[in-house]
This record gives C-alpha cells, sequence and structure tokens, in this order.
C-alpha cells in the first residue's frame, strides 16, 4: 500500500475557539502547534465536547485506534466528532488525559504539489488503561489566517500494567520455555505468513498463550511455493516485521525464497509455538464461555483439542481461488491453472503461452514466460493501473527511507490520515506519478494495454484497500509490453477453448499451448468458511472500505466474537497485529467487551 503524505488546503468557517492565528508570513511551527494544544488539551481535560470538535475543521478528521471506543474509526466533520464524544459519554469515560506534545513541531510544506502545507507534531496521552501516541496535522483557514485540524489521530500504544518487556525492562533469563504439545493456547492463529507471524510477535510480547498453524512443511513455505521470478514490489524499507528490521544490505526488492528464510528465522528468534503440517478438523464455539473446541489434525501427531478464546485467521488478503471456466474448456490439449499453481516456465521454451488476467501475478508470470522463451499473450478483458516500482520508492521514500524517521513513527505519519483523504489528495499525486512514468505509460497505449487511473482516479492506495488488486506495479513486464515481446489482446471476452487456442467474442482466434488463470481470488471469507465451517458464515465481509474509510474486518469486529481476521502487505501487518493484540489483550484483561 502506498501512501503519499499530503493534505488539502484547509477549508471552513471561521472557529475561533482553539485555533492559533498565523501571524506573520512565515509561520512560528512552535508557537502555533503550541497554542492549539494548548486549546485542545484544556478542551480534553474540561470534557467538553463541543470544545474539542471546535479544535477542527468543520469538514476535519480524528482517526482513533482503541482510545474513544475498542474499534477502528474514522470520524468525519466536527459536528460527528461532536455527537460521538457525547454518546455514551466517551469523552469522559475514555479517560484520556495527560497530553503532552512529543519532539518539536514543524511546517511541512508536502510533496507532491504547492499549496499542501500544513504544521505537524507527535503527542502524548494517557487513558484510564493505556498509554498512547497522537498526531496531529494543522492547517490555515484562509478566510481569516486561524489555524485548525484538518486531521488528527489517537492510537493506544500499550496497556497500564501490561507493557511489553523491551528495552531496559527485558527479561533477564537467557533460558527461553520451551514450547509443548500440552499448552492450552488462549490465541490459535491460521497462518504462518507475515500477519500471522507479526501478531504471534505482539501476542508473544503481552504474555499471551499463543499457537500458530500451518498446512505448510515450513515457516515460509507460503512464499517458496509460488513462482521463481516473484520478487516483493514493495520496497524493503516499507517491509520490516515487529521488533526484528531487514539488515542494510538486504535488497531493496525482497526475492520470495529470500523473504520465506527471512520468515522462518524470525519465528525462531521470536520464539513462536508453530505447528507445522497442521490444520483445522472441526471447530465449534461456545458463546456461553466464549471458547472454541477446535480439532486439529495435524501430521505425524494424534488429532488435538484445543480450546482458545479466539481463532485469527492470518491467511491472506484473498480468498479462495477464482477460477473460471470457459465454454469447451476440457477440449483443450494442453494444461489451463489458476496462477496461484503456477510454479515456472523453464519447459515452455518456444511454445505460446497464454496468461487470462493482467495485474500483479499476470504480469510477472507473463515476463517469466518471455524470459524463459515463449510467445506470450496477456488477456486483458477491461482496463489496469500502472505504476512503476522506481515511482513507488520515492512516493515511500518520503517517510520510510533510511534518514527518515524511526520506523514506528513513520507508521504513525502514515496511517494516521484518513483513507477518505486520499480520494482527493492521491488524485494530483498520481497526475505527478503519471508524469515521471510517462515514456512506459504511452508505450503501452500504443501496444493496445488500456490503462486507468485507479479507483477516482487516485492510483494505487485506493484500488488496493478497495479491491485487493487491479493494479500493476512494474518490475519489468511493462517495457516487453511496450516493445511488443509480450503481445496484448485487449477488450474481448473468451468464447470457448479448441483443442489447440481460444476463440474471442469478436471471432479472432489465438493458438496456445499453456493457459494461466491470472483471475483472482475471492473475499477472505470464502476460506475462513472452508477452515472454520458454518461458524464463520457469521463474519462480514473482510477487505474493501466501509463508510468511514475504514478496512472491513481487518484488526476489526467481524460479527463473530471468537474470530477475527488480519491480512495485508508487510507495513499493514507490522501496524494493525499491533492494534488487533492490544485490543485482544484488553477483552481477555476484561478492559473490553468481548
Amino acid at each position: 500500500m502506498v501512501l503519499v503524505l499530503v493534505l488539502l488546503p484547509a477549508q471552513g468557517p471561521n472557529q475561533e475557539r482553539c485555533s492559533a492565528r498565523r501571524r506573520r508570513q512565515s509561520p512560528d511551527s512552535v508557537e502555533i502547534a503550541g497554542q492549539w494544544f494548548q486549546s485542545f488539551s484544556e478542551a480534553i481535560h474540561s470534557q467538553d465536547a463541543s470544545a474539542v470538535s471546535s479544535c477542527l475543521f468543520s469538514d476535519g478528521y480524528w482517526r482513533d485506534l482503541l482510545t474513544l471506543s475498542w474499534d477502528i474509526r474514522t470520524l468525519h466533520t466536527a459536528s460527528t466528532i461532536k455527537t460521538f464524544l457525547k454518546t455514551d459519554n466517551r469523552l469522559k469515560n475514555s479517560g484520556l488525559r495527560e497530553l503532552k506534545l512529543e519532539g518539536e513541531p514543524v511546517l511541512v510544506e508536502a510533496k507532491p504539489g504547492p499549496g499542501f502545507t500544513w504544521i505537524q507534531c507527535f503527542f502524548e496521552f494517557e487513558t484510564g488503561v493505556a498509554r498512547g501516541r497522537g498526531f496531529f496535522r494543522l492547517m490555515r483557514d484562509n478566510l481569516d489566517g486561524s489555524w485548525k485540524a484538518k486531521a488528527l489521530y489517537t492510537g493506544i500504544e500499550e496497556l497500564k500494567g501490561h507493557e511489553e518487556k523491551l528495552g531496559k525492562t527485558r527479561p533477564n533469563s537467557v533460558n527461553y520455555a520451551h514450547h509443548t504439545d500440552q499448552e492450552e493456547p488462549v490465541v490459535l492463529i491460521v497462518g504462518v505468513g507475515q500477519t500471522g507471524l507479526s501478531l504471534g510477535a505482539r501476542l508473544k510480547q503481552l504474555n499471551i498463550s499463543t499457537i500458530l498453524i500451518e498446512q505448510n512443511d515450513r515457516v515460509g513455505d507460503n512464499w517458496r511455493k509460488r513462482y521463481k521470478s516473484l520478487v516483493l514490489h514493495d520496497p524493503v524499507w516499507f517491509d520490516h516485521l515487529p521488533y526484528v528490521p531487514f539488515p542494510d544490505h538486504w535488497p531493496k526488492f525482497s526475492p520470495k525464497d529470500k523473504l520465506a528464510d527471512w520468515f522462518e528465522a524470525y519465528a525462531i528468534i521470536m520464539n513462536l509455538n508453530i505447528w507445522m503440517r497442521s490444520s483445522i478438523k472441526s471447530a465449534a464455539y461456545d458463546e456461553a464461555s466464549h471458547t472454541w473446541a477446535v480439532t486439529i489434525s495435524r501430521t505425524g501427531y494424534a488429532d488435538q483439542v484445543i480450546k482458545p478464546k479466539f481463532v485469527v485467521l492470518a491467511t491472506g488478503v484473498s480468498g479462495e481461488p477464482n477460477i473460471p471456466v470457459f465454454k469447451d474448456q476440457s477440449l483443450f490439449k494442453g494444461p489451463v491453472y489458476h496462477s496461484s499453481q503456477y510454479k515456472s516456465a523453464e519447459e515452455f521454451k518456444d511454445k505460446k503461452a497464454v496468461i487470462i488476467g493482467c495485474c500483479n501475478s499476470g504480469h510477472d508470470i507473463a515476463q517469466d514466460f518471455y524470459e524463459h522463451g515463449a510467445d506470450v499473450t496477456i488477456v486483458q478483458r477491461s482496463s489496469t493501473y500502472v505504476i512503476s516500482s522506481t515511482a513507488v520508492g520515492i512516493l515511500l521514500g518520503a517517510v520510510y527511507e533510511k534518514g527518515t524517521p524511526p520506523t514506528e513513527d513513520a507508521d504513525i505519519m502514515n496511517f494516521s490520515l484518513p483513507v477518505d483523504m486520499y480520494n482527493d489528495l492521491h488524485t494530483y499525486a498520481t497526475e505527478q506519478v503519471a508524469e515521471l512514468d510517462r515514456d512506459v505509460l504511452e508505450g503501452l497505449r500504443k501496444a493496445g494495454f488500456k490503462l486507468n487511473t485507479g479507483i477516482n482516479g487516485a492510483g494505487l492506495m485506493l484500488t488496493y484497500l478497495s479491491k485487493g488488486g487491479g493494479y500493476y506495479i512494474d518490475v519489468g513486464a511493462s517495457n516487453l509490453i511496450a516493445k511488443k515481446k509480450i503481445k496484448i489482446k485487449q477488450g474481448h471476452e473468451i468464447s470457448n477453448f479448441t483443442q489447440d487456442s481460444l476463440v474471442f467474442d469478436d471471432g479472432t482466434e489465438l493458438e496456445a499451448d499453456i493457459v494461466v488463470l491470472a483471475t483472482g481470488y475471492q473475499n477472505m471469507k470464502t476460506t475462513a468458511i472452508r477452515i472454520l465451517g458454518p461458524e464463520a458464515e457469521r463474519i462480514s465481509e473482510v477487505w474493501g472500505l466501509d463508510s468511514e474509510g475504514e478496512l472491513n474486518g481487518i484488526a476489526r469486529s467481524t460479527g463473530h466474537p471468537g474470530i477475527y481476521t488480519l491480512g495485508g502487505n508487510l507495513a499493514q501487518a507490522r501496524f494493525l497485529s499491533k492494534r488487533l493484540a492490544l485490543r485482544i489483550k484488553a477483552q481477555l484483561e476484561g478492559l473490553a467487551p468481548f
């Protein structure tokens, strides 16, 4: 996911209370932020919801993670914020207090363009049960010169009395306890990809007994078993796992086997209790005790029943493979399989390969076929958003590259802005990125490739969050398409197969020896139902954005009190795993409801 930290110029009616006047041409960031923060703190201390809401623009945002409620929320407009704070007396009941500026406020003239200017600063706070960090972005009201918050973020970082044992509080002993098969877990995590490992590590630091299960033979096999040419499309500085960052010599874009080995090492370093070659045979949930009875089938062992409070599905954002069936497909002599089953094009030199689907996997697989000497055609049925990996690196480098803030700070800066704002902000950024990628995009157009600019013209990020796909981060295939080394069949549906070809609805025929279906995946809920059975039918759809711009079901309530889902890229795994771990700990300690 790519987030460019920009803001719209602030607009809204004059709200005198809790504003800071701009008194000179070059604003004094420390003075302005100090005045605003003092007014905001006083409003919080007095538990005056009206005064608090007046600290923001009328169309301002407050993104809150577990501070005002045990949920991830984005509140839009001052009136909505005021109502939310008053409802159930949330402002008082949260115990929000002890607000202190953290570091020095700075004036940011943000990329990508002129007019994107704000004053930003971190702050610390406490609640009755937690300590947290906040971040604000103040913008100048062009009507009266006052400064107010356009975007405000609060999120808890630790629960009082249940702090992580890190740094000076790390354990003295070098003898770590060995896990036993008799250990009764409080949490069962299904899947040991980036989200499962990240959450397992977080729960470990909170002293929550956890078992992770995985059907593969080794940690990292979910990456090892994918096609040989696969590399991460996000740069390494965006991808650190919790507690153990990648070393400085790590390649910018991680090869899949190297990443798999890192995951395996990480599981050992973090001393995680992982059962490999294991799967859920049956699962039943008791509402009264908030407890599961889960039967685990484990190769080499007798079936074992465990009774966790929570099952967390960390099986990936995608659900079951979306595998279309075409008319007369059975007549085709060559192999036809989904991209999830694809390994390598080594045996297809001089063969005709057709890839149906035009996003990341489709492009990567097409490039692999080309590099192994095959004649390759991609079938593009609609349009695709394309951005170069170079452009992604530039966008992310503003907050994540070496020499920028620590990853923990960068994450808050990154994730503190509400998604809704990007619908406007990224429109400009997408235009600038397209200019950077102009040559390759023009080459794609000339080759007959159909481009789009993402959902609402906002590029990569909204497309990713809304759909989980529909884009390509270019690591080489676009140039091959532009040079017509990879051919494109665009805008037509497949009518039927023959023994050695695909026939399209325009009457054209495309010869093929192999067909790969890069046709994506169903919703993650389908995997949940396959794993947990009827109990999982209660959960909501997973992924996509709700009315507040928050991800459906990810690290949040799913509709089932004993099921959580966690998915996303490595940065999301790192950031959201902490929030889910804190929520689970709060539930176990009686601080948050089940």
